[in-house]
């Protein structure tokens, strides 16, 4: 076969040289067409053009290249709709086609790759199917398009995949005609597909496992075993499983043979995990003083890809806001106790909250349960019990509290440390009420997050959050301190004093502070990323609390701004704010230094 007349083409337009020196060789590229994206593809196919970044290659491998060129070049040229192309590989002049595989020239001093492209094709006929009623084929393949083989596959995978869709597993395509017509360079491509019997899962077998129980794995993964065929639950089932953390991998693979009954039997392979992980956090703020926190994780407690975790907490260090809190933590996340997305939570907690304010002396426990609605929306409800001791420099008190604590969560972050694009919203109510007392209410809490990039490699990221909450059904007084509105400091308003902003109040002959029953804030961030490693920020936050449910009455509002530096490590940016009021009698007038692990939020 004569190499350069395997395709053909039409005359030359443009001519775009490559020459690259290698050793006592010379590889030149030209193309016809003054295509640059065009000319890149056709580079990146060439294995010549590769060869010269290896270390001193033989002749032989030059002309084995070569040879394999034809068809590389050809193939980039058919992926972009030049269909009457002509390739011309000369070897020191003579056709690379034309030269032995093991008969290559003892020294090669130029290889000439020239490419003609042609005219670029449509489509004539475009006609994939049969498909289902609710499939649309992409119009890119369509009568008059322009002709490409990615746009025959793509049409093909959306056929099939709406088959499979649909319930038949086994759709595939079974016969194809595509015929290049050069006299009006036009290309007719017709596909058949054969959808095959709608099918229903058959048996799961569990393969890999070791320490997390048989059983358990296939109850998580919730294969819906004698319900229609569907790819979309199989990967709900493979993201079930990774979403215990229990396994390194997941492995779902549909039987190449359908099953009696039409059926079709599905294996399921995991990689576990290693079951013990710890970790340990650090920040600091010159006013609020350090914080340090470790955390122990078995992540299959009970052979059942159970989560147990035990973690604390010690914060105030040197700080100027009151004196030093303590936390202990433990919860025990079990996944599938009623059906695959639903989990069951325990949560206990021992704390003590030494603040400006207040001195609490608080344990709980939590049970409940988490609804996995979607990929990115979570709902959990549940019961609690607390018992606590509050002291102020106004009165001090004992009262324990039957809760129902209430979540709804949608996390849509592409980065749950380092989002750069997307939103998260949370939303919280825990009504309570007295067991001793005819104290009841409940408290709200709303915080809303996006992020939005742009500029060269998305350097430029916009950050803004909204907080705000408020407690209904309770007095001032009658609401525990923790469950009161503060702002200022690093979760609220940078700059501004840790919980300066609150209310002045007198009982018993005592004056004290308290906070709010309302909060609403705003934080602001521009985020510019000086290379891989450093990023800048530039922030403004601000903050406003009531004494009143609905923001009525007593209010009082803040405000900070400052600049930062983020330094990007593999666990997440480690962050340094400095900040400063910018409201105020001391507005300008100080600053205050945050460091930790993780953008601010």
């Amino acid at each position: 076969m004569n190499a350069r007349n395997s395709i053909r083409s039409i005359a030359i337009s443009a001519v775009l040289a490559w020459p690259l020196p290698v050793f006592a060789q010379e590889v030149q590229f030209k193309l016809d067409a003054d295509n640059p994206e065009l000319n890149l593809e056709l580079q990146a196919a060439s294995l010549s053009l590769a060869l010269n970044s290896a270390d001193d290659p033989a002749p032989q491998d030059y002309v084995a290249s070569a040879r394999a060129d034809y068809r590389r070049l050809l193939t980039a040229l058919y992926a972009s709709g030049y269909f009457g192309g002509d390739i011309s590989i000369l070897v020191n002049g003579v056709e690379a086609a034309q030269i032995a595989p093991l008969d290559a020239p003892a020294q090669i001093s130029t290889i000439q790759i020239s490419v003609q492209t042609g005219p670029q094709f449509r489509f004539g006929q475009a006609d994939v199917g049969p498909v289902t009623a609710v499939t649309q084929l992409p119009e890119s393949f369509s009568n008059g398009a322009p002709a490409n083989t990615g746009a025959i596959k793509d049409a093909v995978r959306v056929a099939v995949n709406g088959w499979r869709a649909d319930g038949h597993a086994k759709a595939a395509p079974t016969d194809q005609q595509i015929t290049a017509n050069h006299a009006d360079h036009t290309l007719d491509a017709v596909v058949e597909i054969a959808p095959g019997p709608k099918l229903t899962f058959g048996p799961v077998a569990i393969g890999g496992n070791t320490n997390v129980q048989t059983a358990r794995v296939a109850r998580i993964a919730g294969v819906p075993v004698g319900q229609q065929y569907s790819p979309d639950d199989l990967k709900a089932a493979a993201r079930r499983l990774r979403r215990t953390g229990a396994f390194d991998s997941v492995s779902i693979q549909e039987s190449q043979n359908i099953g009696p009954n039409q059926t079709l039997p599905i294996a399921i392979n995991v990689v576990e995990s290693k079951p013990r992980r710890f970790g340990f956090g650090i920040e600091l703020s010159t006013i609020e003083g350090g914080k340090v926190s470790s955390y122990w994780m078995h992540r299959n407690f009970l052979g059942g890809a159970e989560r147990f975790r035990i973690e604390g907490e010690v914060s105030g260090l040197g700080g100027l806001t009151g004196g030093v809190d303590y936390a202990l933590r433990a919860s025990l996340d079990r996944p599938a106790v009623y059906g695959a997305d639903t989990d069951l939570f325990l949560r206990a907690e021992i704390l003590r909250l030494d603040e400006p304010d207040y001195l609490i002396d608080k344990a709980s426990f939590e049970i409940g349960a988490s609804q996995i609605l979607t990929d990115d929306l979570t709902v959990e409800a549940g019961f609690g019990l607390l018992s606590a001791r509050e002291v102020t420099p106004a009165f001090t008190r004992d009262y324990k509290l039957f809760t129902m604590p209430l979540a709804a969560t949608l996390d849509k972050r592409n980065d749950e440390t380092n989002a750069t694009q997307g939103h998260f919203l949370t939303l919280k109510a825990t009504p309570f009420i007295g067991i001793q007392d005819t104290t009841r209410g409940a408290r709200m809490f709303a915080d809303a997050r996006a992020y939005h990039s742009f500029g060269n490699n998305d350097r430029f990221t916009l950050a803004g959050r909204l907080q705000i909450g408020s407690v209904v059904g309770a007095t001032e007084i009658q609401t525990p301190a923790d469950f009161l509105f503060h702002s200022g400091g690093g979760g609220t308003v940078r700059g501004q004093g840790y919980q300066s902003l609150g209310f002045d109040r007198t009982a018993n002959g005592q004056s004290f502070r308290t906070g709010g029953l309302s909060f609403a804030g705003t934080q602001l961030e521009a985020r510019f990323a000086v290379n891989k490693t450093l990023s800048l920020v530039g922030f403004y936050d601000a903050g406003m609390i009531s004494d009143q449910f609905d923001f009525g009455g007593e209010t009082g509002w803040h405000s900070g701004t400052g600049l930062g530096l983020r330094y990007n490590t593999g666990i997440g940016p480690i962050r340094l704010d400095i900040g400063t009021p910018a409201n105020g009698e001391d507005a300008f007038g100080t600053a205050q230094i945050y460091i930790g692990i993780g953008q601010s939020f």
